[in-house]
């Protein structure tokens, strides 16, 4: 049975360095023996359909097919349709209501723990906001990610140690659904 999923690269074509072509990136997939892979934007966001394997396996041999190719360690996510829907279904944040800058999903490689941000304040940084969800992070940052303060905390390694974390703007978590939903 084919699934399609997204992959989700982290820290790729962000000022100037570790540079990962959108069209050598779906060359190296399709060699994978993947099909319909398609890339959204350039800051690591790739569908694909496979056959075989599943996220986590599908992951790391994305993950190791990248360092061999371009020379250099990218963490990747991937993610089926159903859990990137599932996590856009149950945003607990008004997305309809707010501009898509203001809204961000930090997706985990794995379950994450509440006990794992209870150092942070959350009445600190109002009106900033955060809820856990699936293996994911919904920030409400309505100064955009770039000025926000908790985004900053909330980044630190170590509240982060242990997993791959890699965040999307709310614009890219919809066109995800989209994509994978095709």
């Amino acid at each position: 049975m084919t699934t399609t999923y997204a992959a989700l690269l982290r820290g790729i074509n962000v000022g100037g360095s570790r540079k990962v072509p959108m069209a050598e990136l779906r060359t190296l997939m399709t060699g994978l023996g993947h099909d319909g892979v398609r890339t959204h934007l350039q800051s690591g966001q790739a569908v694909f359909a496979a056959d075989h394997g599943d996220e986590e396996s599908l992951a790391a041999e994305l993950a190791s097919a990248l360092e061999k190719h371009f020379g250099f360690a990218v963490d990747v996510i991937v993610r089926d349709h159903a859990y990137l829907k599932a996590i856009a279904d149950d945003c607990p944040f008004p997305a309809a209501e707010l501009e898509p800058k203001q809204l961000h999903v930090t997706y985990f490689s794995a379950p994450v723990e509440a006990e794992r941000f209870a150092e942070i304040d959350p009445g600190a940084h109002l009106p900033e906001e955060f809820r856990l969800g699936d293996r994911a992070l919904y920030l409400y940052a309505p100064n955009g990610l770039g000025r926000s303060k908790l985004a900053e905390i909330l980044s630190r390694p170590r509240i982060n140690k242990g997993l791959i974390a890699t965040s999307r703007n709310w614009n890219t978590v919809v066109k995800l659904v989209e994509m994978t939903g095709d």
